[in-house]
């Protein structure tokens, strides 16, 4: 899925340029065969802009109920929470 993001991006920004337009958000948007978020879009185009390509864009789904959205931030705050404490305990014993 992701390749398929990356390649119908630089198909657009290509399309622009073979056109002698300069990409921008709007433009390339218009171009999609299909909707992206435009974060994804703004990524591309700052990367195209910096590196003149397109990096590699993953757009990860979300959680398909409540009950996975919550076990998912349960185990982040887990691992924060670790984290955290093991901070503490290097600033304290320095």
């Amino acid at each position: 899925m992701s390749s398929e993001i990356t390649q119908a991006l630089e198909q657009a920004i290509a399309s622009l340029i073979a056109e002698g337009k300069e990409p921008s958000v709007a433009l390339i948007k218009s171009r999609l065969s299909r909707p992206l978020p435009m974060p994804l879009i703004i990524q591309a185009l700052q990367a195209w802009k910096k590196n003149a390509r397109v990096p590699n864009i993953e757009q990860t789904p979300a959680p398909q109920n409540q009950e996975a959205r919550i076990a998912q931030l349960e185990q982040q705050v887990a691992s924060l929470a670790a984290r955290l404490e093991q901070l503490e305990q290097q600033s304290g014993s320095s």
